[in-house]
């Protein structure tokens, strides 16, 4: 066994081959069974292996980004959240690799096979009041609705009316329990009133999208103002 797996590269396999069979004897498994499990357990290793190649290609210095948590990314990476329709909340001042994690969890969302959107918040207010202004709201909203995960970039930058925020609270309940929404904010949760002027929607909408997700702070400090102090200091050095 041990050759075998290396031969054909199935390092899980070779690992967990004695106490998978050890189970399998206790539980009476059927040899279909105990072979669907040692190779499902090979599948879901390399997909994770390669979820965090993937993360590391993507060059987020996790170093620069002491909140962020590798271990919480590789996690996501592997699409579990998207596949229970749960949410997830990325925080944090500008710079700090928000959009990039947004980014990067939807390209491997999308590479695993599922249905990915990603739009800007301003984009997508603007689309549903154009569709609303057109009788095309039910079909725009059901579009939207049909993604596994929909990615909703830079809220938060942005003040939106009522009817936009009206709109964009549509879309939610939508998505609500049956799809995933990942979104970027460069405000917390209490700031939010800063865009949805309206009191109720704005409670509404702030305990639909964290409900039974994670929620990433990316801090305050900007990755890209630090590097660009650090390259003048640098160049100032020389």
């Amino acid at each position: 066994m041990d050759q075998a797996c290396r031969l054909l590269r199935l390092p899980t396999i070779r690992r967990q081959f004695k106490e998978q069979a050890d189970g399998a004897a206790r539980e009476q498994m059927s040899y279909r069974a105990f072979l669907a499990e040692l190779l499902m357990a090979e599948c879901d290793d390399r997909a994770r292996r390669r979820s965090e190649r993937r993360i590391r290609a993507a060059a987020f210095d996790f170093d620069a980004t002491p909140n962020v948590d590798p271990a919480t990314v590789n996690t996501l990476a592997t699409s579990e959240w998207v596949k229970k329709g749960e949410p997830l909340c990325l925080i944090g001042d500008s710079g700090t690799g928000k959009s990039h994690l947004l980014i990067a969890l939807g390209t491997e969302t999308a590479m695993q096979g599922f249905r990915v959107r990603y739009v800007l918040a301003t984009k997508l207010v603007n689309e549903l009041v154009e569709a609303a202004d057109e009788k095309q709201l039910s079909k725009t909203i059901a579009r939207y609705g049909r993604a596994d995960l929909l990615c909703i970039d830079e809220l938060g930058y942005m003040e939106l009316d009522r009817r936009g925020a009206e709109l964009l609270f549509q879309v939610l309940t939508e998505c609500e329990e049956k799809n995933s929404v990942a979104i970027a904010s460069n405000e917390s949760f209490s700031g939010w009133t800063k865009t949805f002027t309206d009191p109720r929607l704005c409670a509404a909408i702030v305990d639909r999208l964290p409900f039974n997700g994670a929620i990433i702070q990316t801090g305050t400090e900007s990755y890209r103002l630090a590097h660009t102090k650090a390259l003048a200091e640098q160049a100032a050095a020389d």
